[in-house]
């Protein structure tokens, strides 16, 4: 059994997977990538819902929560946002699809309508590496 395998089949063995549950997960792990991809983007059509959102809206609201206390301290969670797309809008639509799961679509009419947030409640360090690769694109970015 290769290395990689042995850590996979480790991962597996620490979820503990409700019983009420058991079904539906062996049946989606029996999926390909392809397929649980496909299975997202109905879920999310048919329930009008993002599988992004609870992350961003979870992320978004930490910086809200503290923003009394210890007015001093160094701003830990950012927005990145797209101020200008610049010159070269076809890099920079790529380097949003880096960073944030959209479409091809999405991506361009979020450049198009620049400014814009990318992405919301993001640590310093992810933040950071967004603005580099998007100024690299050619586009202006700030971080909030």
């Amino acid at each position: 059994m290769s290395e990689q395998t042995q850590n996979k089949d480790e991962k597996e063995e620490q979820v503990e997977v409700p019983k009420k549950f058991k079904s539906l997960v062996e049946e989606i792990e029996k999926m390909s990538v392809l397929d649980l991809a496909e299975l997202v983007k109905i879920l999310e059509k048919k329930f009008g819902v993002s599988a992004q959102a609870p992350v961003a809206v979870a992320a978004a609201a930490a910086p809200t929560a503290g923003a009394g206390e210890g007015a001093g301290e160094e701003q830990s969670i950012f927005n990145v946002e797209i101020t200008n797309a610049g010159g070269n809008k076809i890099a920079v639509i790529k380097a949003i699809r880096e960073f944030v799961q959209m479409g091809l679509k999405e991506a361009k009419d979020l450049v198009d309508a620049a400014p814009k947030v990318v992405k919301e409640g993001v640590n310093k360090e992810v933040a950071g590496e967004m603005k580099k690769k998007l100024e690299e694109a050619g586009a202006t970015v700030t971080l909030k």
